[in-house]
């Protein structure tokens, strides 16, 4: 039995041909127009995120999920930890990102950033920046004090979101296995300082950053951030009470602690973050990074780039809170 003739739904040119004073039947009749596709259902964000929360619960009790040797859980990570951040993000700060190229598609950097904000905001805004606005939607791995480890509850956070102790060898391991990896090393003199002294980038410590790019051979690309100096302008300092609490300080800001909790909202100043163009350190010979002199240079170049585009920054900018 011969198969039937499949004719594809579109008008032909004998369709074409027939009008309603010229058929070869009789009267034309115009064809009934296909019936639409009924639309998808809509699912509302609510039902939305019931579903995902349940998901996330039957994966944890399975254990479905996996943690690399540092600790970092990627499924909490983007379902507990990431949300939240993104409404600081897109909505309070309104963060505005530049120079994402300048990041490796899918091998090891290190970004070097400027700190600032009396709390290390600006870090995992940062790492939003990083994995929202990438083509691969990359994790930034963060190098920690060790004070953020020693939180109880900020600690186990800290491991689980990615994060590890700013140590030579655990960047090193982090970079050669191909993973960009965040460093601010201006520490606490840098997220600390007066308000006076805004944008004013202190000492880079040793250079132990700039050893590991060049143990890894990878490139450093530096990292400018405006808007995180005006969240907390820090205007005075408890020491006594710093040393109670084994804090490197205590801050008193305009609003805290006279305002009690609400003085803790950060304010709603308006970011920039923009990554510069890399720096190569797989040119140098295989024992560079025992090389002082280099290392201080290299330091001190990577340090200058994010000063000047920082002054570059603030020039172009309005109002610290309307962008």
């Amino acid at each position: 039995m011969q198969e039937a003739r499949v004719i594809p739904l579109q008008r032909t040119e004998r369709h074409r041909r027939f009008t309603p004073s010229s058929t070869p039947d009789g009267p034309a009749v115009e064809p009934t127009p296909l019936r639409p596709e009924p639309a998808a259902p809509q699912v509302s964000p609510l039902r939305r995120g019931v579903a995902d929360a349940l998901a996330f619960a039957r994966r944890r009790l399975a254990g479905d999920y996996q943690v690399d040797e540092f600790g970092f859980d990627r499924d909490l990570t983007e379902t507990l930890l990431l949300p939240p951040l993104r409404v600081l993000y897109d909505k309070w700060f309104r963060v505005e990102v530049s120079g994402i190229e300048n990041l490796p598609v899918d091998s090891g950097a290190l970004i070097v950033s400027n700190h600032s904000g009396t709390l290390p905001i600006d870090a995992m805004m940062t790492a939003v920046a990083v994995h929202d606005n990438h083509p691969r939607e990359r994790y930034l791995r963060m190098l920690g004090a060790d004070l953020v480890f020693q939180v109880p509850v900020l600690g186990a956070l800290a491991r689980k979101s990615g994060q590890t102790l700013a140590c030579n060898p655990d960047a090193e391991h982090l970079l050669r296995s191909g993973e960009l990896v965040g460093v601010w090393p201006e520490g606490f003199k840098g997220v600390g300082k007066p308000f006076s002294d805004r944008y004013k980038l202190q000492r880079f410590g040793r250079g132990g950053f700039v050893s590991a790019a060049l143990r890894t051979g990878v490139p450093i690309v530096p990292c400018s951030i405006v808007g995180a100096e005006e969240i907390y302008p820090k205007i005075g300092d408890l020491k006594a009470i710093a040393r109670l609490f084994g804090l490197p300080y205590f801050p008193v800001t305009p609003f805290f602690p006279l305002l009690g909790p609400l003085g803790a909202i950060p304010l709603p100043s308006k970011w920039h973050i923009r990554f510069g163009e890399p720096i190569a350190t797989d040119t140098y010979d295989a024992d560079a990074q025992d090389d002082p002199m280099l290392v201080f240079n290299l330091t001190d170049q990577v340090r200058e780039t994010i000063q000047q585009t920082l002054y570059r920054m603030l020039t172009q900018r309005g109002n610290p809170f309307l962008g």
